[in-house]
Parts: structure tokens; sequence; C-alpha cells
């Protein structure tokens, strides 16, 4: 998860709870103002954080204040719509170096991590991506008999992606590379379940700029590459350009797989089209697109792109290296909760009107 700093949009508050009037005015809708006449509870509301309202969390992400003014609700990339969450009490705020950082609980999906305004994860629905981007492309190539299988992380500070990989035993070496190591920290302070992904011998991280850091990767290292970064704005932009692709082939051996979080399907067709086409003109193996349901994500649902290179021919559709065969998978630290077999075959069946607004699928 890769994010820039983001200045806040909405009501300022200070941690004494005095309120800057004339911003909040401005910033936040009148609907919005009129609920907070009515805080249930003052200990949070004196802790309040841009993005929580009257004891409500919702996304929001403006590039700057000239733009924040009447957007409070208008996301650039999903405008027009806003997910809410009732907070019961924020457990963290603070800015690292590249992005803010805020943990809450929730009243109904158990502990939240935002960074720069913008949901990442919850406790309740994480197993459905965190199982899901990890698996699908593991669970595509055969566990070698007399080799092991490389793995790098791009993102994913979380730790998810990382308990979900140590499931595989013919795993041998997970690198993992995350910019920034405030995420780190707060999600083994706060979110161990995840975070017990850090603990696995086979783990090598890495703290910096995934892009160096894949630069200067030997040709041919890795079996898989997953990419668990953040939406495509700011500093992520490069993360879902042409020459990071390009980067990232190289890096994998004959046949190796990528794995790359592509946005909803039900509000990204555009970005879906570009980057499959940039993935179509670099990975000379197969290139298709799934997805999951993940109830606090913008849409409900979360896509990722599945590549492999040329070589052994990569079957995404169906798991030839099946979770429910792999030797304590299924409870290995905590049961699967989302995918198995049948679901990573669900995921790359497609509406409609996705085969026909993506017309490179």
């Amino acid at each position: 998860m890769e994010g820039d700093a983001v200045r806040d949009s909405g009501c300022q508050k200070t941690l004494d709870g005095k309120v800057n009037e004339d911003s909040c005015q401005a910033d936040i809708p009148a609907c919005c103002l009129k609920a907070r006449a009515f805080a249930p509870d003052p200990e949070l509301e004196a802790n309040c954080h841009a993005t929580v309202v009257s004891g409500w969390f919702s996304e929001h992400r403006s590039s700057s204040d000239d733009v924040a003014k009447g957007m409070y609700f208008n996301n650039p990339m999903w405008p027009g719509e806003a997910h809410s969450l009732a907070v019961e009490k924020i457990l963290f705020k603070e800015k690292s170096e590249y992005q803010e950082v805020l943990v809450f609980e929730s009243a109904a999906y158990g502990k939240v991590l935002v960074l720069d305004g913008i949901l990442q994860l919850s406790e309740k629905d994480e197993c459905a991506y965190q199982e899901m981007i990890a698996h699908l492309p593991l669970c595509s190539i055969k566990s070698p008999k007399n080799a092991s299988i490389f793995v790098l992380v791009v993102g994913g500070g979380d730790g998810g992606v990382l308990r979900e990989i140590s499931r595989h035993s013919s795993v041998e070496l997970i690198d993992i590379c995350e910019i920034d190591k405030m995420v780190i920290d707060v999600s083994r302070k706060f979110f161990p379940e995840l975070a017990v992904g850090f603990d696995d011998p086979r783990v090598h991280l890495h703290v910096g700029d995934a892009v160096e850091f894949i630069r200067n990767i030997p040709e041919g290292k890795y079996d898989a590459i997953i990419v668990d970064s953040s939406d495509p704005v700011g500093p992520a932009q490069e993360l879902v350009e042409r020459p990071f692709f390009e980067m990232l082939a190289r890096a994998l051996r004959p046949g190796g797989v990528l794995c790359n979080m592509a946005e909803s399907m039900w509000l990204h067709t555009h970005l879906i089209q570009d980057m499959i086409s940039v993935c179509q003109n670099i990975f000379k193996g197969s290139v298709h697109y799934a997805w999951t349901n993940v109830p606090t994500y913008p849409s409900g649902v979360i896509g990722f792109i599945l590549c492999s290179t040329e070589g052994p021919p990569v079957d995404f559709r169906n798991p030839v290296n099946p979770i429910e065969k792999v030797e304590g998978a299924l409870d290995h630290q905590r049961e699967l909760k989302f995918y198995n077999s049948e679901m990573h075959k669900a995921a790359f069946a497609l509406p409609a009107f996705v085969r026909k607004e993506v017309k490179c699928l």
C-alpha cells in the first residue's frame, strides 16, 4: 500500500475539541453540519478526524484545498458516491513521511485501516482481498518437484498477503518491498492477525521505493509477483504504467506470474482497459481479469489482472495447484475464510457489460 500525503478537506478539529468553524462551513455539506449538532459521543468528537463527521467515517480524497471545497463526497476515483462506517473509537492518527495513517474501531467491521482518507482494509472483510490476491496466482502454477518458488510482494505493508503466501510450503523466499514503515508498525500493533505474515522466516523485508527495488532485481528471479498497491493516483500512478510492468516482466522467470490489483469493474473499466492493453503487449503468456467482493471497498468489488510470461503455459482459470491439496494450507495461521477452488474459477466469470466495455478481454 503506497500513497501520498493529502491535505485534509473536511472538518478540522484539534485534540482539545476546538473547531475551526470557517473551514468546516466551507467544506462539509449542510446535511453533515446538521448531523454534527447531534454528536453521540463527546470523546469521539474531541478526537475528530477530517473524514469523521458526527461519528461516521466517509472515504474521500482531494488533491488540493482548491478542489476540496464542495467535494467532501466527490472522490476523483469514485465521483458522486461515498461509503460510510460508524466509528466507535479512533485508535491511531499520525502522518508518516508519505501519507496519513488512521486506524479506528468501527461498529460493524472491526478495526479499520485508512491511508490518506482511503479505506485499505477492515478486520471483517480483509479475507476476501488478501486470500484472493495471493492464491489466484500461486494456485495457478505447479509446485516444482526439485526446486522452490520465489515470490515478491510490492506494497502489502499490513502483512495480510504474506500471511496467505506462507500457506504454500513450496515457497522458499518471500521478498516484500513496502515504502512506508509506519504502515508496518501500525499493522503489527493493531492488526496482529494480518501482520503475523511478517513473522515467517522466509520473509525478507525491504523498506523503500518499489520501482527502484525492482529496477535492481536480477532478471528472471521470481516465480510470482503480487502487487498490492493503492489506487493509481499520486506516486502510485507509476505502478500502473508501462515501464513498471516491463520491469515486472523482466523480473519473472519463463512462465512466471503476476497478480496486480486492478480496481473495480463497476467504476473503472477505462483503467482496466488501459492496464490490460499494456499487459497484453508485455506479457506473452496469458492475461486475464478476475474479481472479488469486498464490502468496504467502493462499489463492493475489486479486481485483479493476472499475467504470465512466455514459457510453460499458465491456465489461471483452473487451479493446477489447488489449495485443498496443499498440506496444512487450509488452517495455517488461521482458517481460510473466503478462498477455495470454486471461488477461484468463479472469479474469472465476467458480466456482459465488462466484456463489452473492456474490449481487449
